[in-house]
C-alpha cells in the first residue's frame, strides 16, 4: 500500500494546488502540518496555477496497487 500526505493550497489565481509527500510518518500532527503548510507559503519556494497564499486542507491517501504478471 503507497500513503501520501496531501498537502492543499489555495492560489493567488483563486486556485488550488498540492504537494504530495510520500511515506508520511503516522498518526499525522495537524499542527505540526499546518505550520510545515505555512512554511512552504512563506518560503514562496513553489509556483503551481500562481503564488500559494493560503492553507486549503490536508489529508492521507492510501492507494492499492494489483500487479499481474501477463505470460
Amino acid at each position: 500500500m503507497a500513503k501520501v500526505l496531501e498537502l492543499q493550497f489555495v492560489t493567488d489565481l483563486g486556485k488550488t494546488t498540492k504537494v504530495t509527500v510520500d511515506n508520511p510518518i503516522e498518526p499525522v500532527d495537524p499542527a505540526a502540518v499546518k505550520l510545515a503548510m505555512e512554511s512552504i507559503i512563506a518560503s514562496n519556494a513553489f509556483y503551481s496555477n500562481g503564488s500559494l497564499v493560503a492553507v486549503d486542507s490536508a489529508r492521507v491517501v492510501e492507494r492499492n496497487v494489483t500487479e499481474y504478471e501477463i505470460v
